[in-house]
C-alpha cells in the first residue's frame, strides 16, 4: 500500500487520511502460519511529527489458519489498531511511502498460537488414547496418582 506524501507539500495539510484495500501475494504467506488471507481493509491516517512519519489506523478482515486439533483450515476474523513511527529516510525520492511490509508484520502478530473450532472430541481417538477436555482430565483417574502418594510417604 503506497501513501503519497506529496500531499503534505502541495496542500500544506497536516494529516493524510486513507481507506484502501491491500492484497497480499503468496510470497507473504510462504513463511507464516497464515494459509490464506482475504484482501485487507485499511483505514487510517498519516501525519508528520518533526522528522518522523506517523501512520496509524485499523486493519480488518479474516485469515485462514490451521485448526490446532483437526488440522483443517479455519477462518479467523481479525480487527486491530496499529501505529507506526517511521523515519523520514524511508521515504523515496518521489515522496511515496510503501507500508505493505509494515501492515503484514502487524497482521502476523495477530495470528493466535492455537485456535480450534472442534467441539466434539469423540472422533479424535485411537488405540489406547483419546482426546479429552481439561474438565474430563480432572475427573479421570490418574495412573500416576498412587506414585504421588508414595513419594510423600518416604
Amino acid at each position: 500500500m503506497i501513501i503519497d506524501l506529496s500531499e503534505f507539500m502541495n496542500s500544506q495539510s497536516e494529516t493524510i487520511t486513507f481507506e484502501k484495500t491491500v492484497v497480499f501475494t503468496d510470497s507473504y504467506l510462504k513463511n507464516s502460519e497464515i494459509k490464506n488471507i482475504e484482501p485487507v481493509t485499511v483505514k487510517g491516517e498519516c501525519h508528520l511529527e518533526e522528522d518522523t512519519v506517523v501512520v496509524s489506523g485499523i486493519i480488518t478482515e479474516k485469515m485462514q489458519i490451521e485448526d490446532a486439533i483437526s488440522l483443517k483450515n479455519i477462518d479467523y476474523p481479525f480487527s486491530f489498531e496499529f501505529e507506526e513511527f517511521l523515519d523520514e529516510n524511508l521515504i523515496n525520492d518521489e515522496k511515496m511511502l510503501d507500508i505493505t511490509d509494515i501492515l503484514w508484520q502487524n497482521i502476523v502478530l495477530e495470528v493466535p498460537l492455537k485456535q480450534t473450532e472442534v467441539t466434539d472430541f469423540s472422533e479424535y481417538q485411537g488405540d489406547g488414547w483419546k482426546l479429552v477436555t481439561e474438565e474430563e482430565s480432572k475427573n479421570t483417574n490418574n495412573p500416576f496418582g498412587e506414585l504421588v502418594n508414595m513419594w510423600g510417604e518416604e
